[in-house]
């Protein structure tokens, strides 16, 4: 259910960066621009790109090197690729440490013409990290049990 909602999410979001910019684009055309439209579409940019981020983690759909892994044995492959999950959550957990508190320190700040906060941009890193961090989480507990190791 939850990717579900993550994914009407992500759709949501898409759409409304592509209406925001056409709006904005088709209004300064006729002279009469909207100055928050950049920082809007930066802050729905920023959000759709975690979302998008841990979407594509959790159908093993992100970018990765295999070459390694299809020149080792099956037993092998299984240990470097648990490794991999495991070395991934760490650093993860690292930039989650790091993202919160650039979210705190960004707070006061106000974006340009919005005058909204700057941590509403910098809360999608928490946000997205941390749904990174449990799909990894699943991602190795299921690994785990496919290769019959617990």
């Amino acid at each position: 259910m939850l990717k579900k909602i993550e994914f009407a999410s992500a759709g949501v979001l898409l759409v409304a960066v592509v209406v925001l910019v056409g709006v904005a684009s088709i209004a300064r055309a006729v002279g009469s621009p909207i100055i928050w439209s950049i920082e809007m579409a930066q802050l729905i940019f920023v959000w759709l790109c975690m979302l998008a981020a841990d979407i594509a983690m959790q159908e093993d759909r992100h970018f990765g090197l295999q070459v390694l892994q299809d020149n080792i044995s099956p037993k092998a492959r299984d240990t470097v690729e648990i490794f991999n999950i495991v070395v991934i959550i760490g650093f993860l957990v690292f930039l989650l440490y790091y993202a919160w508190g650039n979210m705190i320190l960004m707070h006061p700040r106000l974006v340009g013409a919005t005058q909204i906060h700057a941590s509403y941009i910098h809360a999608s890193m928490v946000v997205g990290l941390s749904l990174l961090i449990r799909t990894m989480v699943f991602q190795l507990i299921g690994r785990i049990r496919s290769k019959g190791l617990f």
